[in-house]
C-alpha cells in the first residue's frame, strides 16, 4: 500500500467547519479558496440517505504541474472528524482514496491529509505499480498542495472578518 500523508495545524477554523465545507463545496468557493489551482469541485450524484455519504463529486485542480481530474465518492463521514473520498471513474470504485482527518487540541486544529492507494488481498501484488504514477516528485508536490490550500482555508471560510460564524 502506498500511503501520501500531511500533517499540519490551523488556526481561527474549526473541524466541523472544514468537513462542511469539503462536503457542501461548490465550483464558485472551490476556485476561490485558491484561484487558479482549483478549479471545479462539485456534486455529481446525491446520496439516497442525505447524509452524504454515497455523494459522488467531480475534482478538478492543479497538483504540483499536474492536472488532476477525477470523480470520488465520499466513503466516510463523521462531521468534525473526518472525511474520506474513494476515486471513481467510469463508475468504478478503484483502490485510491482520499482522506481528512481532524484533532481540535490547544493550539488549533490538527489536520492530516491522506493519500492512500492500494488493493488488499491478492492485489496487493499489483501495489508497486502505483508508484508509477505516485512518483516521489508527486509526493511532494502533493504535500505541498496539501500545506498550501489548508493555510488558506480560514480566510475563504471567515471573509470579511476574522470571527467565525455564531
Amino acid at each position: 500500500m502506498l500511503v501520501l500523508e500531511s500533517e499540519m495545524t490551523l488556526t481561527g477554523v474549526d473541524a466541523r467547519e472544514v468537513t462542511d465545507f469539503m462536503v457542501d463545496c461548490d465550483d464558485a468557493r472551490y476556485r476561490a479558496w485558491w484561484p487558479g489551482t482549483h478549479r471545479a469541485f462539485h456534486l455529481l450524484e446525491t446520496a439516497p440517505a442525505g447524509d452524504h455519504v454515497g455523494d459522488v463529486v467531480w475534482m478538478d485542480e492543479r497538483v504540483g504541474p499536474r492536472h488532476l481530474r477525477m470523480a470520488a465518492e465520499v466513503v466516510e463521514l463523521v462531521p468534525g472528524e473526518r472525511v474520506a473520498w474513494q476515486l471513481r471513474p467510469r463508475r468504478v470504485r478503484v483502490p485510491v482514496k482520499v482522506a481528512l482527518t481532524l484533532h481540535e487540541n490547544g493550539t488549533g486544529l490538527r489536520l492530516r491529509h491522506t493519500l492512500t492507494a492500494g488493493w488488499a488481498g491478492w492485489g496487493k501484488v499489483l501495489d508497486p505499480l502505483w508508484r508509477l504514477y505516485f512518483t516521489p516528485e508527486f509526493a511532494i508536490a502533493m504535500d505541498m498542495h496539501a500545506r498550501t490550500e489548508f493555510s488558506r482555508l480560514r480566510d475563504l471560510l471567515h471573509a470579511g472578518g476574522s470571527e467565525r460564524p455564531a
